[in-house]
């Protein structure tokens, strides 16, 4: 089996740069610090560069992303836990996650309720100001109902979509899903990026429903 560990690269960078003649005087590094600094740095930086075109860690777009038709809804998650959803059912506590309503009873709901339209400038203008464990914000798709967001990790390039859905009707709700491409596990990178984003929308008057 190939090495790809950041060791692996780094060793094979150095060896690259030494030519395939062997050669009876040994190679003298630089005992400056700040070189040697910058060297190890930049290895580092090749070496994710490397291992993200080896292995590919955008995955691919799902096809069956979208509201779903029987019934309306959004997707439900795989059995993997780096998955959350409002479509799933609550005894499932791995990937159920409660709605969202921007007017809640208690709330702006009851003296000065904010439209559909309002509620939707709120939650772009959140997902475009809130970077949850430093992931970059991708407003892919955006319609009056429904906002699909690709979230990139900073290192290697990992992709996450994430789902929002206003369903018809006067409760005024919103629904969300938030995955992972690949893998199983995802530190809990999902749970988190909802959390901010609902104490950021909180900030504007939204309310989680049941939690």
């Amino acid at each position: 089996m190939a090495c790809v560990s950041l060791s692996c690269l780094s060793q094979a960078s150095l060896s690259g740069s030494r030519g395939s003649t062997p050669t009876k005087n040994p190679i003298i590094l630089r005992s400056d610090e700040s070189s040697s600094s910058r060297r190890t740095l930049l290895l580092q930086s090749s070496g994710l560069a490397s291992l993200a075109a080896i292995f590919n860690f955008s995955g691919t777009r799902p096809d069956y992303l979208g509201i779903q038709k029987n019934p309306p809804s959004l997707a439900l998650c795989p059995p993997t836990p780096n998955c959350i959803s409002t479509s799933e059912e609550a005894n499932d506590p791995s990937h159920y996650v409660p709605p969202w309503t921007y007017n809640p009873e208690d709330g702006r709901g009851r003296k000065n309720p904010a439209t559909r339209e309002q509620a939707m400038k709120e939650l772009l203008a959140v997902i475009s100001s809130t970077k949850p464990e430093n992931y970059t914000p991708n407003i892919v798709k955006n319609t009056d109902d429904y906002v699909y967001v690709e979230y990139q990790s900073p290192y290697l390039g990992f992709v996450d979509d994430v789902e929002f859905w206003f369903p018809p009707g006067n409760r005024s709700l919103v629904e969300y899903r938030s995955a992972s491409r690949v893998g199983s596990s995802d530190f809990d990178a999902n749970r988190k990026r909802i959390r901010a984003l609902r104490k950021a929308l909180e900030k504007k008057g939204w309310q989680s429903i049941g939690f």
